[in-house]
């Protein structure tokens, strides 16, 4: 049940994900983020998502301390970047966001993208700090299904979550039904399409048709689809405003009508072809 901001959905480890939280990419470290951080968990916010290679993960940490909120309320992910990748990069990485993220654990760590001769020794390392309790969930990202088939072949923990680029234009529905199969929870990143969602008659039209916005249909058929959605914003109306998706459903055509949307078409980097 898609319910309200603090709603979870469950990790195969029995973690409770809240499905709908911050994205930071590109929010400049400093008091940029922290008040990104901030204004997210006043509006009610209880997932925060960064990663090493986006520089403000000290930010981050600050705009959870000047929060006041109790860390065990928060679910905060980072990510480890290609060039920390190998089993001993891979802990000194963890530990130097955690260092400058000043918490004591994390809830979930993921490899951020699958680097080819690297990624499975990566992911043993994410084994080692879950198992150590350094970390309550791992996961993967950009990672598709042959990478996913690899790791499960030699992994002793099945990955909890697997982030990728999801959108009207980039569903992956195999993808997502392998996911599903495996217990391995979809995440979205980059959600509104860098922007383009905002250009698009039938998404306007079916927004107007709710008394939403474009923004608010496609972060709700994430939801309905069991795909959990950071949207990225600095602004304090926007990240209030992004949240206001609780209060309708969209119904079994429209969720079909987006799905149909499906152009494989990607803004962002294609894994199997990414320059590590």
């Amino acid at each position: 049940m898609i319910t309200d901001l603090k709603g979870t959905f469950e990790l195969h480890n029995g973690v409770k994900m809240p499905y709908f939280g911050l994205g930071v990419y590109l929010s400049e470290d400093g008091n940029e983020v922290i008040n990104a951080v901030k204004w997210a968990i006043e509006a009610g916010y209880r997932h925060i998502d960064t990663a090493a290679i986006y520089n403000n993960e000290k930010g981050v940490g600050e705009g959870i301390r000047q929060s006041g909120i109790n860390r065990e309320e928060l679910f905060v992910v980072s990510k480890v970047w290609n060039a920390d990748q190998g089993y001993d990069n891979t802990l000194k990485a963890f530990d130097e966001s955690l260092e400058r993220l000043q918490l004591d654990y994390l809830d979930l760590y993921l490899i951020h993208w699958p680097v080819k001769g690297k990624y499975k020794e990566t992911w043993r390392a994410l084994e080692y700090l879950y198992q150590e309790g350094k970390v309550r969930a791992i996961g993967v990202s950009n990672f598709l299904k042959h990478h996913l088939e690899d790791i499960l072949d030699s992994a002793e923990i099945v990955p909890m979550v697997n982030q990728m680029e999801f959108h009207p234009y980039l569903v992956q529905q195999g993808l997502l039904d392998y996911c599903n199969e495996n217990q391995i929870q979809y995440e979205a990143w980059s959600p509104m399409m860098q922007g383009k969602i905002f250009e698009l008659d039938a998404i306007k039209d079916m927004a107007k048709k709710y008394g939403k916005s474009p923004a608010h249909v496609v972060l709700r058929w994430d939801l309905q689809k069991g795909v959990v959605t950071i949207p990225k914003s600095v602004k304090k109306e926007r990240i209030i405003n992004n949240a206001d998706i609780f209060d309708f459903e969209l119904s079994k055509e429209d969720m079909a009508y987006l799905d149909g949307l499906e152009k494989g078409h990607r803004f962002g980097p294609d894994p199997d072809t990414f320059d590590f």
